[in-house]
């Protein structure tokens, strides 16, 4: 097999998605933050030799949002009798951008579950697992393999009967979806994940904003939102827009993120004491 014909087929469960998506109805809001807060977390981190990303941080307001916000973590469902049908887990699906064995680039996901109660430090060693192991070896690679191997007609009906079911969906697809280009050039862009909301963060640059009635600079990301109308309404994803934004800019919290919280509360439910992460963010199945 030729590498273009390699790199055709390493890429059919991304066209399978993108057939089945496109029954949705994606709308696209976006959102300047004010990363000083978060800049000043990172700075610290290095300092103590920690590497803490601008995902991780994003990952952890948008869980704690998510968890408040329950129509933000819905599917829709039925055709003649449309309905929504609420997930009641926040898990969320992070892209990543691998290299493709034989060379090449594919876009993979991981679903990251628990993200209500994962503290920053567990979200950061979740992502830095799938960002560095084996491709192979991301939860979920088996599933795509055999969706790759398999007959395009088949991987394409496979891939619809695998996410039919909301428990299935939400293990899949997870309740929110989370995708970055800030390593690059980019200052804003939308996709949809699949999923109720999909947060989508460029990169952190010094823009000039106002404080106190004077310009100075600060480091600024621009974040979307792209929100599937069939589930909510534009006030309802712009509530919860400016609620994980405000956590961002707020964040006050120490390293491990288990304070972490605005200082007006915005987004915030109570850790359940009883739940341990799983999976990636810890060592449950």
């Amino acid at each position: 097999m030729n590498a273009s014909a390699a790199g055709d087929r390493s890429r059919r469960h991304t066209r399978y998605f993108l057939n089945w998506a496109r029954s949705a109805a994606p709308v696209h809001l976006g959102a300047d933050v004010d990363m000083t807060r978060v800049e000043e977390q990172r700075a610290a981190g290095r300092d103590e030799g920690r590497r803490l990303s601008v995902v991780s941080f994003l990952l952890h307001a948008a869980g704690r949002v998510l968890a408040r916000h329950p129509e933000a973590r819905g599917l829709a469902r039925g055709g003649l009798w449309p309905r929504t049908v609420p997930l009641p887990g926040v898990a969320a699906k992070l892209a990543l951008d691998r290299a493709r064995p034989g060379g090449g680039r594919v876009v993979l996901t991981a679903v990251l579950p628990r993200m209500d109660t994962a503290t920053l430090t567990e979200i950061q060693e979740a992502v830095d697992r799938c960002r560095e192991c084996d491709p192979q070896e991301l939860p979920g690679a088996a599933a795509v393999r055999l969706l790759n191997q398999l007959p395009p007609p088949l991987g394409q009906l496979a891939f619809r009967l695998g996410v039919v079911s909301p428990a299935a969906r939400e293990r899949r697809l997870g309740t929110f979806a989370v995708s970055s280009l800030g390593h690059r050039a980019v200052d804003v862009f939308h996709s949809y994940g699949g999923t109720a909301v999909t947060f989508c963060a460029g990169r952190v640059s010094d823009r000039a904003v106002v404080r106190g009635g004077r310009v100075v600079t600060a480091p600024v990301m621009r974040l979307g939102l792209t929100f599937d109308h069939r589930v909510l309404d534009g006030a309802a994803a712009a509530d919860v827009l400016d609620a994980v934004v405000k956590r961002l800019e707020d964040w006050h919290g120490d390293l491990s993120g288990t304070r972490g919280e605005p200082r007006h509360g915005a987004g915030i439910r109570p850790a359940r004491t009883r739940e341990r992460p799983r999976g990636p963010l810890g060592t449950g199945p």
